[in-house]
């Protein structure tokens, strides 16, 4: 895999779930579906530090969020299903009504600031 590539996971997490419930302008969900979720490793490499903002791209569009490190294996990347992930993911949903939202790659840069 290239050095800026990773394999983008996106799903439901406990916060951004709860989140809906409570309502999408508040403070919790905005959090949890605004924060890319990187292994240490990822971290490191890409010269990160907890809350820095990264932009991540897709091959249908591209996002701009925060990044926080999280227990995965390197490589992969997590954010909860929210604004972001709806510029990342196609439109493409093999007559399932979801498109797909797992296992494709995005490309990760820092943004400077």
């Amino acid at each position: 895999m290239p050095e800026n590539k990773l394999i983008l996971i996106t799903g439901r997490s406990t916060k951004q779930g709860t989140g809906i419930s409570i309502g999408k302008e508040q403070e919790d969900y905005q959090v949890a579906t605004s924060a890319l979720e990187l292994s240490l490793e990822d971290m490191a490499r890409y010269g990160l530090k907890e809350g820095d903002t990264v932009k991540i791209k897709s091959q249908f569009g591209e996002a701009t969020v925060k990044c926080r490190p999280q227990k995965l294996p390197e490589g992969l990347a997590f954010l909860a299903f929210g604004p972001a992930t709806s510029h990342l993911l196609g439109s493409e949903t093999h007559a399932t009504g979801m498109p797909d939202s797992k296992g494709f790659e995005i490309e990760l840069e820092q943004v400077p600031g």
